[in-house]
């Protein structure tokens, strides 16, 4: 009985496994499932080529020379990375601030509701805490908090606003994007990437809110402008050292477990954070230990908890931070305004008692110096805390988000969409975008190895193993397949990988072509295990991007495959909107080695990313900074003219969008119909 129950099993798993559309496995699909290269290759070379590009903090001699580089720093920062595009404009643009009711907060302190303007149309409900019988100039605190879903009435964020206003300080508590009373799909972080693709910052957003919320504690009549403090944890830590590095009005800051370098996110990929943390060209300009240190002189306590079941675990987190930033502390002569603090209790992700009262001893030391008086000993206020109701915020229904946004950016987009109507224009007009495509998408010509990994026949169909190293970085894996006499040579790329791919495989070889079914950076064998699409933003803002890299291996393979069966056209075959895209991007910049593409499946406009709400987690490389504002898929097309670009079984937007390619193509003396 019991061989029987074994068998059975044996039985039952294989059936299991079996491809669902017929049984046994075909003799391609077989051959496109062999595996080429480790699993766990992927992420290690992602890591290794992100971590060689993030800058380190300088070694410097004096505080003259670091003070030029850290204003140097945040200039490029602000102008480079923060405010580009439309940000530029918000960033200039008059917002308001509309208070509401007052109400009772609890003995010593009051709370105001307000709204204010991040940028023009977007609306971030607030409460101030204020202490009654305000005279003179008292400290401000700008408290910021990250994924919490009550947003601003999170009870220990309550606690920390009370405190403060009890001690005589006035305390702002906004509600962060995508929490509290903005959690709304729109706000989802995910989707600030959709501004990306229409050439505008989707942090611009987050560092207005936080810029908007100092400017309105500093417009108080009591607000002491030599004591400005941010405290906050987890996203609201990330939030703290954002704003108070590069905002030099912040004197003290209190950053709780939000952050870490980004050498220790690319080992750690718990830390990676969501698409704020890892904004494209971030790293092109700064990263977070050199954040930390252009912190100092100013007291500054970095605060991580020990069993952190979230991120930012103290034992890898704080050491690279502390290691940046006490040269520069040590350099003004302050080595002990650079404070830490490790939380033990409870240990986990938290801005609970302990590390509110580090907090507090922090702000009595810096902003009540000499004053005998002040207690970093919490105050009992739990009773004090009010529920969601009580805390509510009126705004519009119709508040501006990212998705609004992004949508409103992209009705005018391209820019420059109109294609010239004669060749010589034609001419010039190809080579000037190609120029701009290729630093859009960070496209290079590196060198390619082609590495043999072995071959197989299984029936009639013979298969070559290619592993292709490209850069010196980069493992490329692909398969090739030939069966009987070769008409012509075909990369054929897919949205679900090569294993994918079979049945379009079999019909090309049917046709005489020669297979070259490759997976290039994260698709295929080439997907990076777990995390994936957090990488590749850590690959956009070391400067790269996903497309463009993808775009580089498809080209460079093409060239490899054009001089090794030179008798044969090279045509490129994409399934799936995703391998459509790179694809199509890698013809309009090789123009030698790529003879024809013909795309199934392939959008019709870039404006369906935004116009389908399509988040960076399902496809990061669809959001390549400022794409849509310089082309779209009829402006992509035209620039493979005259060669062959076939949309097969396109949609009515791609037959809409795509209509006047037939008369670009006759500018080139070309009949051809680009959709059948």
């Amino acid at each position: 009985m019991l061989v029987t129950r074994s068998l059975l099993f044996v039985l039952m798993f294989a059936v299991a496994v079996l491809p669902v559309y017929g049984g046994e496995a075909t003799e391609v699909e077989s051959l496109l499932k062999r595996p080429i290269i480790d699993p766990k290759l992927p992420l290690e070379e992602v890591r290794e080529y992100a971590a060689a590009r993030v800058p380190p903090v300088p070694e410097v001699k004096s505080v003259s020379e670091w003070e030029n580089y850290a204003e140097r720093i945040r200039r490029e920062t602000l102008d480079r990375v923060v405010f580009r595009g439309e940000a530029a404009r918000w960033r200039d643009a008059e917002t308001k601030v509309e208070w509401l009711e007052t109400i009772e907060g609890g003995p010593g302190y009051r709370i105001k509701k307000l709204r204010y303007e991040a940028l023009p149309g977007l609306w971030i409900p607030a409460l101030l805490y204020e202490p009654e019988n305000l005279q003179g100039r008292v400290p401000v605190m700008l408290n910021v908090n990250g994924h919490a879903a009550t947003g601003k009435t999170t009870d220990y964020k309550q606690i920390r606003c009370i405190n403060l206003a009890k001690r005589g300080m006035l305390a702002l508590n906004p509600e962060w994007l995508g929490m509290g009373q903005l959690r709304t799909d729109g706000y989802l972080h995910y989707r600030m990437n959709q501004l990306d693709l229409c050439g505008t910052s989707g942090l611009a957003p987050f560092y207005l809110a936080m810029q908007r919320g100092l400017d309105l504690l500093l417009s108080l009549e009591h607000a002491d402008p030599s004591r400005v403090g941010v405290a906050g944890l987890s996203g609201g830590g990330w939030q703290t050292i954002i704003i108070s590095s590069l905002d030099p009005r912040v004197t003290l800051a209190n950053p709780v477990a939000g952050y870490s370098s980004l050498l220790t996110r690319a080992r750690f990929p718990s830390d990676l954070g969501d698409s704020e943390q890892t904004p494209a060209d971030f790293a092109t300009t700064t990263e977070y230990s050199v954040l930390t240190a252009m912190m100092a002189p100013r007291p500054t306590l970095l605060t991580y908890n020990a069993n952190d079941d979230c991120c930012f675990r103290s034992s890898h987190a704080l050491p690279p931070l502390l290691q940046a930033a006490e040269p520069i502390f040590n350099l003004y002569g302050k080595p002990a305004n650079l404070r830490s603090h490790v939380n033990h209790d409870p240990g986990t992700h938290n801005f609970e008692l302990d590390n509110r009262q580090q907090f507090y001893k922090l702000v009595g030391d810096h902003f009540y110096q000499g004053e005998s008086g002040f207690n970093a000993t919490e105050i009992p206020c739990e009773a004090e805390v009010k529920d969601a109701e009580a805390l509510f915020v009126e705004i519009a229904e119709n508040n501006a988000d990212f998705h609004s946004l992004a949508k409103a950016l992209a009705e005018n987009l391209p820019r420059d969409r109109e294609l010239p109507t004669n060749q010589s224009d034609a001419d010039t007009w190809r080579t000037a975008k190609r120029a701009v495509l290729a630093e859009l998408v960070r496209t290079k010509q590196p060198d390619l190895q082609a590495i043999p990994s072995g071959e197989q026949t299984i029936g009639q169909t013979h298969a070559k193993f290619w592993r292709f190293r490209i850069g010196g970085a980069w493992s490329v894996p692909a398969v090739e397949l030939s069966r009987g006499e070769v008409t012509e040579t075909i990369l054929l790329l897919a949205d679900g990988g090569r294993a994918a791919a079979a049945a379009e495989a079999e019909e090309l070889l049917e046709n005489g072509g020669r297979v070259l079914a490759v997976d290039p950076f994260y698709f295929g064998e080439s997907k990076i295990m777990g995390r994936d699409f957090l990488l590749a933003l850590l690959l956009s803002a070391v400067g790269d991007r996903p497309l463009g890299l993808q775009a580089t291996q498809v080209a460079g393979i093409s060239r490899w495959a054009a001089e090794q069966f030179p008798q044969q056209p090279v045509r490129l075959v994409a399934i799936g909107h995703r391998a459509s895209l790179y694809t199509l991007v890698a013809a309009a910049l090789e123009t030698k080695a790529i003879g024809s593409v013909e795309l199934r499946g392939s959008l019709g406009s870039l404006k369906e990313v935004i116009e389908r709400n399509i988040s960076v987690r399902e496809a990061p490389e669809l959001f390549c900074f400022g794409l849509l504002e310089q082309f779209d898929i009829a402006q992509l097309a035209a620039l493979v003219a005259p060669r062959q670009v076939r949309f097969i079984e396109p949609s009515q937007r791609a037959r809409d969008e795509l209509g006047g390619l037939k008369a670009w193509y006759a500018v080139h003396e070309v009949d051809f119909d680009p959709l059948p």
